[in-house]
């Protein structure tokens, strides 16, 4: 018997964060008070500044929300899109401090944003619009290397993360940590490899980790292995592309749809990844994509019966009104918040296991880490160690071929001898931080009966986390451990 539920949306996005919360609070017997501290926005900033496009003054409008200081500096993306707004720039502040402590990264959680769609401008007065919101951030003093540290998100890139840097050391000429002011660079203004592909390579890592436990496959009604999944994914961007990419190319995954914001495009046999991105990029839509089936209907997309299911786009596109025709086995949220707390409500009901969005998509984060510490260090990661590392590969491989008398093949001896480049070591660290993450959640389910779910866990343990650090101050309590 289908559950009753309410068949239109009742808050906003944030109130549906803080709901997930208090459901995780009330699993774990969070004090009240404590759980209070912890949901709290530190700050919320609106700036608005003129800035001449083409000769005309512009007054643009923009937020930065730094929800947590637990840990320093806030971290958190830099979005410019139309849809902007106070309520989800404070919203996606708070993901950041949850996604941040389930990865163990030591950092507080901010997010920003600019009202405006970057089709609109050109790349001159773009340039201009970052670069006055930089100093605006300055004056406020919300942007440093101890402070707050932007990233890319939606509507921007390492090209808006330089002009950022470049503003800031020209505002700050005498700190020598100013390359760490932002992440998200090109590589040869501070940026580490790796870190554009960093949260879909998460994506991927999260789910390689998931399928290593049998028990939790069988519960999601999949079979073992991802070769031949069926995958729908949403959403093209950096973080779509990438993760249907590695899935599909290095796990023999089937991403059988897209669905962009001009329609879907579906192959049942799995679409050409990089072709359908190219098609994108020279005609602006999927559609006309010459080996897929196309409709405009993309909302219904979300609801084609395949296997897994990965939005990765933008929030709340899975709502009360769809969530109970959906019908996908898994749900991997690698946008963030593509699921509302009444659709959460619902497919938790229905059984539908869902990886949460403050694990899934923790990669960007993760290696923005790395590349703050990089900066820090003035040093890349693997020079003191690399070539050591092939030296002793080198000389316990020739000590195997004289006590064998036998010769290693290239590739192996290749491999053997190898040492680790900066992206291995980026890579290394990426994957063993979702490998532990998600050993984290699945030990606190089994656990605590109460949590239940796969997102209830994960907040479980990121409360718990910020908690212990407020408690450290003597400002909260936390829950005692079994």
């Amino acid at each position: 018997m289908s559950p009753a539920h309410p068949r239109k949306e009742s808050m906003t996005f944030l109130e549906g964060i803080d709901r997930m919360v208090d459901r995780a609070t009330l699993a774990i017997g969070l004090e009240p008070a404590t759980a209070k501290i912890v949901q709290a926005c530190d700050s919320l900033l609106q700036l608005k500044f003129a800035v001449p496009i083409h000769g005309k003054p512009e007054i643009f409008t923009g937020w930065w929300a730094i929800h947590s200081t637990h840990r320093l500096p806030a971290k958190g993306g830099l979005r410019f899109a139309p849809s902007v707004n106070a309520n989800e720039i404070e919203g996606l502040a708070a993901l950041m401090s949850y996604k941040c402590a389930i990865a163990d990264v030591p950092f507080g959680g901010a997010k920003g944003g600019l009202c405006l769609n970057p089709a609109d401008y050109d790349e001159e007065a773009l340039h201009a619009i970052t670069r006055q919101f930089t100093i605006e951030m300055a004056r406020h003093d919300i942007i440093g290397p101890a402070t707050s540290v932007p990233a890319p998100d939606l509507g921007t890139s390492s090209r808006e993360m330089a002009w950022i840097a470049d503003t800031y050391k020209t505002l700050y000429p005498e700190d020598v940590n100013q390359d760490a002011c932002v992440t998200g660079k090109p590589l040869e203004r501070g940026g580490v490899p790796g870190r554009t592909e960093a949260t879909g390579k998460g994506v991927q890592y999260a789910l390689h980790e998931f399928f290593r436990h049998h028990d939790e496959v069988e519960a999601a009604g999949l079979r073992d292995g991802l070769k031949g999944q069926r995958i729908i994914v949403q959403g093209l961007g950096k973080v779509g592309y990438h993760t249907a990419k590695f899935l599909a190319e290095e796990d023999g995954a089937k991403i059988v749809a897209i669905i962009e914001h001009d329609g879907v495009i579906a192959n049942d046999d799995g679409l050409d990844v990089p072709a359908v991105r190219r098609h994108l990029a020279e005609t602006g839509g999927v559609k006309g994509y010459p080996d897929g089936e196309y409709s405009e209907h993309r909302d219904a997309a979300l609801e084609r019966e395949c296997d897994i299911l990965i939005p990765a786009a933008v929030q709340s596109v899975i709502h009360a009104e769809n969530a109970m025709r959906i019908q996908a086995k898994l749900i991997v949220e690698a946008a963030n918040g593509p699921v509302t707390y009444t659709a959460d409500e619902i497919l938790r009901e229905r059984g539908i296991r869902i990886l949460p969005d403050i694990y899934v998509n923790a990669g960007g984060v993760t290696v923005s880490y790395f590349e703050w510490t990089r900066n820090l260090s003035h040093m890349r990661f693997g020079r003191l160690q690399r070539r050591y590392d092939e030296l002793r590969g080198r000389a316990i491989l020739e000590a195997l071929e004289e006590l064998t008398g036998k010769t290693v093949a290239d590739p192996l001896r290749h491999r053997l001898v190898h040492g680790a480049s900066e992206l291995d070591l980026i890579r290394s660290g990426l994957d063993d931080t979702m490998r532990t993450a998600f050993q984290e959640i699945r030990t606190a389910i089994k656990r605590n009966a109460a949590l239940g779910d796969y997102r209830t866990a994960a907040f479980s343990l990121a409360i718990t986390k910020i908690a212990r650090s407020y408690y450290e101050l003597g400002l909260a309590e936390v829950p005692q451990e079994d």
